[in-house]
């Protein structure tokens, strides 16, 4: 039986791997259990394991423009130990990575081979991860991820619905642009990759559309049953923050093209059934 460990099994993601993979040989383990940033723990993790998913990430973007060796540790280092510590096990190795690796400057979807070029700390990190897994295992898988939202952690869906039931109205940017993205549709893409022995590479995972943050928020909005008249839009550049944003973070879906795998739903109808199976209020 294929035994798989996930690290970072406490995040938002590493919940819903766990789900997805329920009934299977799994070691799950979160931040407490095992420090990606020490090898020897990385490498005792990964022995006699076939499959290691790296979910563990810091994803503090502005506090990482502050400390960029604290996100560096996790996000590169930490992803090299555990390639290595794969390689060594002769394990497969899945690394999550990030639409940050990109500038957000284009014009249409980012392609899986388009030139990394990240704007902050976050980004750069994020980045050097996906360079030292390539060096450091021979076959990884690289999903890269955006607008990540679920049922185990902070993030944008759940903090427009606290936000809906204490405010009359909510300002939400609407100049930059990405794809909402359910973790648990992600969890399943990824094992949809190990599962169909697709070839090692990069590979987006991301719902198929695009939104801005102001339409994403209208539709949560919509669908918990408030007035989306509620949702009030603003620019990127009334909200001052110490990292930069990417102003387009679409990513293209070629990768799932040709290995023959159907494309990632639209990101209307992940929300829409997350919100069938979360039950938020």
């Amino acid at each position: 039986m294929t035994r798989y460990l996930i690290a970072g099994a406490g995040g938002m993601l590493g919940h819903d791997l766990q789900r997805a993979l329920a009934g299977r040989d799994v070691v799950a383990l979160g931040r407490a259990e095992l420090d990606v940033t020490d090898a020897s723990a990385a490498e005792a993790a990964a022995r006699g394991v076939d499959v290691v998913i790296n979910a563990a990430a810091y994803t503090a973007v502005d506090a990482a423009e502050a400390d960029e060796d604290a996100a560096y540790a996790v996000n590169a280092t930490g992803a090299q130990n555990l390639a290595r510590a794969a390689a060594a096990a002769g394990a497969r190795f899945v690394q999550v990575s990030t639409d940050y690796v990109f500038r957000g400057d284009a014009h249409r979807p980012y392609a899986e081979d388009a030139p990394l070029d990240p704007l902050g700390a976050y980004g750069r990190s994020k980045a050097a991860g996906e360079r030292l897994v390539r060096e450091a295992h021979p076959a990884p898988h690289i999903v890269r991820t955006a607008w990540l939202y679920g049922a185990d952690g902070s993030n944008f869906v759940s903090t427009m619905l606290r936000l809906a039931l204490e405010r009359d109205t909510v300002t939400v940017v609407a100049d930059q642009r990405g794809q909402p993205t359910w973790s648990r549709d992600l969890a399943g893409w990824i094992l949809t990759l190990l599962d169909t022995g697709a070839p090692a590479g990069v590979y987006h995972g991301t719902s198929s559309g695009e939104a801005s943050w102001f339409e994403l928020a209208r539709a949560v909005f919509a669908l918990a049953g408030h007035d989306v008249a509620r949702v009030l839009p603003t620019t990127a550049a009334a909200f001052v923050r110490p990292a930069p944003r990417p102003g387009y973070s679409v990513l293209g879906h070629e990768g799932w093209q040709r290995i023959g795998l159907p494309l990632p739903r639209h990101w209307t109808d992940a929300l829409a059934d997350a919100f069938r199976h979360l039950g938020p209020a």
